[in-house]
């Protein structure tokens, strides 16, 4: 599916079309979604039009990923979810310890064991200017099951990324450090491209001309022994990020975190990108820059399946 495959249009399209779970709608999906303390059927879980965080972007969300029936970090998620609100003016309604049970119930009602969890909250319907304060906090919680991208071996492969047009922009200019809906607009607008010319992703820069992200994961380098990885101070310091900067450490590799420039990126053999959807990711191109998955991302993405499933990594 990698390499040749997608370096093509038709390629691209494929892997849309697989990783979106058989072109099934979101809408049209059996079971059952938490919704403002209590379940509706999955079809019903709805919204109106006028809703304010449709139309201004007041609203917030977490993907979260569970592994035999726990969510991995699952605190830490919520515990970012309601500083992102927070950072928006959203006073979140539910504690953390109910927005905990409440994520264990939708798992439990929708008899998921290894699944995909989207907690998301937004201003609701009241009013429809551009002052919020008057408007409702509601939060959703829905769950699925999004199986890895790729196998193990397909991964080590590595996927191809275009350079972005779009720029992360100045943390004065939006808050960076909330996962805020509004922030994605030019993941969307750079992965589509990216897709619509037969990569599978897109790398970003920041303002300053800085290696910044990928559309929604994070970005590693490795030379030998040595990792270097963007410092976020311009986009999200992801959850899954700082948890392979912990698993490199445990492996022996030293990390650094700095401002790189692209052209850098030359100095590098071997490069991942990190998040919840694309857990580790090695990566084979970077535009003009070429890598050879090999030892490192090997290494940990066998740490960070240990971390996640530690019941059949034992057993394994």
């Amino acid at each position: 599916m990698i390499g040749a495959k997608m370096g093509s249009p038709r390629g691209a399209r494929r892997h849309f079309q697989e990783t979106t779970m058989a072109g099934v709608p979101m809408d049209q999906r059996e079971g059952w979604i938490w919704f403002d303390g209590e379940f509706k059927p999955w079809k019903d879980a709805k919204i109106h039009v006028l809703t304010h965080g449709l139309h201004y972007a007041s609203s917030v969300f977490e993907g979260e990923r569970a592994y035999g029936g726990q969510i991995f970090k699952s605190r830490e998620h919520t515990e970012r979810l309601i500083r992102s609100a927070a950072t928006l003016d959203m006073p979140m309604p539910w504690s953390v310890e109910q927005i905990e049970e409440a994520k264990r119930a939708v798992l439990e009602k929708n008899n998921l064991v290894d699944a995909y969890v989207r907690p998301v909250a937004w201003r609701g319907s009241e009013e429809l200017s551009v002052p919020a304060r008057n408007n409702t906090v509601h939060l959703a919680i829905a769950a699925w099951v999004w199986p890895s991208y790729f196998s193990v071996e397909e991964k080590l492969k590595g996927i191809r990324l275009e350079w972005s047009k779009w720029k992360r922009p100045s943390p004065e200019t939006i808050p960076s450090s909330a996962k805020a809906a509004g922030l994605y607009m030019i993941c969307t607008l750079s992965k589509d491209a990216a897709m619509a010319n037969g990569y599978a992703d897109a790398l970003m820069l920041d303002y300053r001309g800085y290696v910044a992200e990928a559309t929604g994961a994070n970005v590693f380098i490795i030379k030998g022994k040595e990792i270097t990885t963007p410092t976020p101070d311009c986009f999200l310091n992801g959850i899954t990020r700082q948890t392979l900067i912990e698993l490199a450490k445990r492996n022996g590799y030293t990390v650094t975190e700095r401002h790189i420039m692209p052209e850098e990126l030359s100095q590098f053999d071997e490069c991942f990108l990190t998040g919840t959807a694309a857990e580790v990711t090695p990566v084979s191109e970077i535009g003009e820059y070429k890598f050879t998955p090999s030892a490192g991302c090997r290494t940990l993405i066998d740490a960070y399946s240990a971390e996640v499933q530690p019941k059949r990594a034992a057993a394994e």
